[in-house]
């Protein structure tokens, strides 16, 4: 009994560690970051997006800040028959690019790893749920093009957050949603 506690202590330092570890843009700047963006490519260890993945299609996220300095973030995924909208509001910590959400059910914690800002954004979430807290890496790009390039640099961060390539979707662009999300 005393080795699976000591076990499960040590993994979740672990994933403590690693959250802490994920590198923030230097120097983030919003006003470059705001726009939109389309999610060209997602890996997650969670079970949810585990199972939907291979029938996902690209998304567009709207990215704009609060006077605050808050970001606030509008999806739009494009389902079977309906376009789903969601809106997230994360609050700025102490440091440029990285961000808190909390709800009653869960907290995220969001951080611009990497962006030119043009062209494509790295962005690392952490989400600690009731259910099972997940980690996912998202490629936003600003055309739904992405280049071989960029893809494989995106794949080679993978196991650097602690998942694996075969948890990765890599979204089929999609004309689907596109209203609205300005």
């Amino acid at each position: 009994m005393t080795a699976v506690l000591l076990s499960l202590a040590l993994a979740l330092l672990c994933l403590l560690q690693a959250g802490a570890e994920v590198p923030v843009q230097p120097g983030f700047n919003i006003e470059k970051f705001a726009g939109m963006w389309h999610v060209a490519a997602a890996v997650s260890n969670c079970s949810v997006f585990l199972k939907m993945k291979d029938r996902m299609k690209s998304s567009i996220a709207t990215i704009s800040f609060t006077p605050e300095g808050d970001l606030a973030m509008k999806l739009v995924w494009p389902l079977l028959d309906r376009c789903q909208k969601f809106e997230l509001l994360f609050q700025r910590s102490g440091q440029a690019g990285h961000y808190m959400g909390m709800s009653a059910l869960e907290k995220r914690d969001l951080r611009v790893m990497e962006t030119d800002y043009s062209c494509y954004a790295i962005v690392h979430e952490l989400q600690q749920s009731r259910q099972e807290p997940s980690t996912a890496l998202q490629l936003l790009t600003r055309e739904q093009n992405m280049s071989p390039q960029l893809l494989q640099k995106f794949k080679e961060l993978i196991p650097t957050v602690g998942l694996t390539k075969d948890m990765l979707a890599i979204l089929p662009k999609s004309g689907e949603c596109q209203e609205g999300t300005g």
